[in-house]
């Protein structure tokens, strides 16, 4: 399966990032760290979309979710090839399927679980990942493997319906939330109506949540157009829903 249309389109964020680029387990990392008092056991991994952590609206996305009392660690899952961010001007082309050759599902993989481990090594005892787009495909990876002990993805891009909720209801021991929206190419309506058939009734007992955001479209929930009131409602909306279950689950 290839990206989207969608997954390149969106209007850039205002604000200043408040977080730190730092190395942090062999890989360049944006923390964003509570200014409160916060549980120094848990961190929530923040799994980006194609632009990776340099975005500026990814980041200050991240500083919202320190606002609410996590510790947010965002690696660079391209090591420094993300998708230029000249590709969200109008009429701009660029090679998707090269360009996500040089990123498979197995390097991305090993880049976070080298991060892993490094929060493991500092006493991190449970984290909980949130991915965007691309970022929900390792969200999943992981999962399948139970190495993260909560998801929660929105818009998610290059899963495998019906078989990746399968995969997931029959290994994975993370709860799960997905913030779907009403157009979106790469996880539609008869993948969200899977989802729900899988994993929602109570039948993943770990928990499954899905939203659904009406008038918005693939990317809403990090890249979307704050100026119309149903994207704003659904950005806002898929924030909160995800602060609320990772404190319930985390």
């Amino acid at each position: 399966m290839s990206l989207c249309a969608h997954c390149i389109s969106g209007v850039r964020h205002e604000g200043t990032p408040e977080g730190e680029i730092v190395q942090f387990g062999g890989v360049e990392t944006y923390i964003a760290t509570p200014t409160v008092d916060y549980p120094k056991d848990k961190v929530v991994l923040f799994l980006t979309d194609v632009f990776g952590l340099k975005l500026e609206n990814a980041r200050l996305l991240a500083d919202d979710y320190a606002r609410n009392g996590f510790k947010v660690v965002m690696p660079d899952l391209f090591a420094g090839d993300p998708i230029p961010a000249d590709a969200l001007s109008p009429g701009g082309s660029f090679d998707f399927p090269t360009w996500l050759g040089r990123h498979g599902a197995e390097g991305v993989v090993g880049i976070i679980r080298g991060v892993l481990a490094a929060l493991k090594a500092d006493g991190v005892a449970k984290v909980g990942a949130i991915g965007f787009c691309f970022g929900a495909r390792p969200a999943f990876n992981l999962a399948f493997e139970n190495e993260l002990d909560v998801v929660a993805v929105s818009h998610p891009s290059l899963l495998q319906i019906p078989a990746d909720l399968e995969k997931y209801a029959a290994q994975s021991r993370a709860p799960l939330l997905i913030n779907s929206c009403e157009v979106d190419p790469q996880f539609p309506k008869d993948a969200q109506a899977k989802a729900d058939e899988i994993l929602g009734g109570g039948k993943f007992a770990p928990g499954y949540v899905r939203t659904y955001w009406d008038g918005c479209t693939h990317g809403f929930a990090v890249r979307g157009d704050m100026s119309d009131p149903k994207v704003k409602a659904g950005r806002e909306g898929a924030f909160k829903a995800t602060v609320e279950f990772l404190i319930k689950h985390l």
